[in-house]
């Protein structure tokens, strides 16, 4: 089963055709690597592969632009079998981060390097795109990464600041940034379950508009932007999570609305899709059958949130735009929706 999110932030009526169609591409084409038989980290993967490709998200083409009217990216991708973690900061000159953080967790399997060295998992920079064109993963240069959307975005942010700066007052300062980032679309996710149980996780975010270059965002850090853990001894499910937000001063990405950690700000703006399996009781009594039971539900606290699910025995994705209720004030409210499938897989 695969569940993903387009990002949390706003949507608007005008592009909830196109919102969805991401998340109902990104979850097709996830689903058609699980029915080959692929694993989960291979399937989501995939869906942050087409997420990463629209024009109407914040990752990879289309990501908001920084400071100096460049594109950085931030990624990060988690196994739950393994627990290996790959991940990108700040990342320039690549279509596709979310392939440079998968490569990198696939590196580490292998190994340490010659002279007995570690190898990374977590790169930056310069120093992130030169190793990804060293392994093959073809560069990008930013204006083909630039839409038309992001252009004029930036363009208009650079106004409000030199604005802001002509006040000089604090208070005017700190309105404009939150009116910036309260209307924009943040980090895009996945989340994925394959037929063996395997639990897999995977984000990727072009920042905040305007970031000052070089800055990385809680969406490539280890534990913020995603987790997937498979079922242990202490546990019996398998969570896989992966998370999107924005707070007045920046990006955050939310694992709880009443953290000790935000209890200072004023206004949380994030998201969260999580996914919890775990083998159905008489399913274990059987010895070539087994049925997964599926938990599944997403949260926010933005003015909207758009998702899509699929399994591999559905015959289409579902998608929809959730929003916040009637009077509710973002930032200050919370919604949270889910579901239960079950999955029935024919064991190896």
């Amino acid at each position: 089963m695969i569940f993903t999110s387009s990002g949390a932030g706003y949507h608007s009526e005008s592009k909830a055709k196109e919102y969805k169609h991401v998340c109902k591409r990104a979850c097709q084409r996830a689903v058609h690597r699980l029915r080959a038989g692929g694993m989960a980290l291979e399937a989501v993967t995939a869906a942050l592969i087409e997420l990463e490709d629209s024009p109407f998200t914040n990752a990879g083409t289309g990501s908001n632009l920084n400071l100096s009217g460049e594109i950085e990216c931030d990624a990060s991708i988690m196994d739950g079998k393994s627990l290996n973690y790959g991940a990108v900061g700040a990342l320039s000159g690549i279509k596709n981060p979310v392939l440079v953080a998968r490569r990198l967790l696939s590196e580490t399997q292998k190994g340490k390097l010659s002279a007995g060295r570690i190898p990374p998992c977590f790169l930056v920079g310069k120093g992130a795109e030169q190793w990804a064109i060293s392994h093959g993963i073809p560069a990008c240069p930013t204006e083909k990464m630039t839409t038309k959307f992001s252009l004029s975005g930036y363009k208009r942010n650079k106004r409000k600041m030199e604005l802001a700066e002509q006040v000089e007052t604090k208070r005017k300062r700190q309105s404009c940034e939150h009116e910036n980032n309260s209307a924009c679309l943040d980090t895009v996710g996945a989340v994925v379950v394959d037929r063996e149980g395997n639990v897999a996780a995977a984000v990727s975010s072009g920042g905040l508009a305007m970031k000052h270059p070089g800055r990385v965002g809680q969406a490539a850090h280890y534990g913020c932007g995603c987790w997937a853990e498979n079922a242990r001894n202490i546990s019996l499910y398998s969570t896989a999570v992966s998370t999107s937000g924005i707070k007045n001063t920046g990006v955050i990405l939310v694992w709880h609305y009443c953290s000790p950690f935000l209890a200072g700000e004023d206004c949380v703006l994030g998201g969260v899709i999580v996914l919890r399996c775990c083998t159905c009781g008489e399913a274990q009594r059987s010895e070539d059958i087994q049925a997964l039971l599926v938990e599944f539900l997403w949260s926010h606290t933005t003015e909207s949130m758009c998702v899509g699910y699929m399994s591999a025995q559905d015959s289409k994705a579902r998608t929809r735009i959730s929003r916040l209720p009637p009077g509710a004030v973002a930032g200050q409210s919370l919604a949270i929706e889910g579901g239960v499938c079950r999955l029935g897989t024919v064991s190896d």
